[in-house]
């Protein structure tokens, strides 16, 4: 049988997309390779959020050109979300380049395999785990923040059929499946007929069995007392919410496009905190923004001082062709965009650190990833990790665990037997 070997650049959504090829792939009877050397079929799934990400694209290109030379018979395919400037440049590393919503073309490519003629989101996932899944909902985005290509790259939004989420969703249930992760570039603006994403959390909540529901990314705009509610009466929706901010300061907002105020995101925060007091939260945060003054990155060190996240996703600017700011000065410098990184994360610390500490005594329910030399690796409800010491056979099921320590960035414990 051929090998195929899968590297994955990006988020959730793009690890879901990997699992969609990986089906197909076996479908097609490949198996997976344990390294690109192993490798007839070596495949990127691309992210082109930041240039970063491009650059490593390209390093891996030069392995795959010197092992080409070594066996002329391998293919190389790009898919993900790749912008038409990245596929021209890459155009002659690579022997087929598709966008992700062009996966059924893959088939017709490997020659002799079948053919199929269906929108990629229905082919059947080759899940990583056999306990938590990623069901994307929605792909696509029309939001058009100034820094983003995501529209770009995946086009308008579109959301999947209810009725067909429910189905994978019941299906991994009854295969006891343990963590739902509901996918979208803007998830809560889910569309199907009548029923908007608050009601599907609601069905999904009613759906038989012990799991847990989590959800990424939500756009603040769309975040409404309907689903706040939804949320706090749910019993398996999770009191982890990642609600992207991307900026503390109004005017570096609005040349962001983000469609809301400072303030308006704090009601929205409060709100949330006072329906479900137990919610952690995490963010989104750009540093170095095209004319972000100190005095706006200052508004940025209040607005985490205050809202105390428990974990924020800190990226330093990097223009990407083809967004509305890539046309605007970069006049912040490398340098200073680190110093603001710094900054921010060392904030992030003390709050993060003084929220674990709250956890220390308690008896709280885990779910176990990994295990990492000779500790358990899980995640609470909301969506702490945590390690202490156990058997491996307890990965992929929920244990209780009472907590014993905290650091910033996690939590330590041990298992209750």
């Amino acid at each position: 049988m051929p090998k195929y070997f899968l590297k994955t650049y990006g988020c959730q959504m793009n690890k879901s997309d990997s699992e969609r090829i990986a089906g197909i792939l076996e479908e097609n009877n490949y198996k997976p390779a344990s390294d690109m050397k192993e490798a007839d079929l070596i495949l990127i799934n691309s992210c082109s959020i930041r240039q970063s990400a491009i650059d490593r694209i390209w390093g891996q290109t030069k392995i795959i050109s010197k092992l080409k030379i070594q066996n002329p018979k391998i293919k190389a395919v790009l898919t993900g979300c790749v912008l038409k400037k990245d596929k021209r440049k890459f155009k002659e590393r690579f022997d087929l380049i598709i966008d992700i919503k062009e996966l059924s073309k893959l088939p017709g490519f490997l020659k002799n395999k079948t053919s199929i003629n269906k929108h990629y989101l229905k082919i059947k996932p080759k899940y990583e785990t056999s306990f938590r899944a990623y069901i994307p909902i929605t792909t696509g985005c029309n939001n058009f923040c100034s820094y983003c290509v995501v529209p770009y790259t995946r086009g308008k939004e579109v959301s999947r059929q209810a009725k067909e989420i429910i189905c994978e969703i019941e299906s991994l249930i009854k295969r006891n499946y343990k963590e739902i992760w509901l996918l979208g570039e803007n998830v809560n603006s889910f569309r199907s007929g009548k029923i908007d994403f608050p009601k599907l959390l609601e069905m999904i909540n009613n759906i038989p069995g012990n799991f847990w529901i989590r959800f990424t990314s939500p756009h603040p705009k769309d975040f409404s007392n309907k689903l706040i509610n939804t949320i706090a009466q749910s019993k398996k929706a999770t009191e982890y919410i990642h609600l992207p901010v991307q900026s503390g300061d109004d005017k570096i907002l609005k040349k962001m496009k983000r469609p809301y105020t400072l303030k308006m995101y704090k009601d929205l925060v409060k709100r949330i905190r006072k329906s479900i007091p137990k919610m952690a939260l995490s963010t989104d945060i750009i540093v170095g923004f095209p004319g972000e003054t100190i005095k706006q990155f200052e508004n940025t060190i209040k607005l985490f001082k205050e809202i105390k996240f428990d974990m924020a996703y800190i990226s330093q600017y990097s223009a990407r062709l083809g967004t509305l700011s890539s046309k605007m000065e970069d006049n912040v410098s490398h340098k200073e965009k680190e110093r603001r990184d710094l900054v921010l994360t060392k904030v992030l610390s003390k709050t993060a650190l003084k929220n674990n500490k709250e956890y220390i005594g308690k008896k709280i329910e885990v779910l176990i990833e990994q295990k990492k030399k000779t500790f358990l690796m899980g995640k609470t409800r909301s969506y702490k990790s945590i390690r202490f010491k156990g058997n491996k056979n307890l990965i992929g099921k929920f244990v209780k665990v009472k907590i014993l320590g905290a650091l910033p960035w996690g939590l330590k414990g041990e298992l209750i037997k």
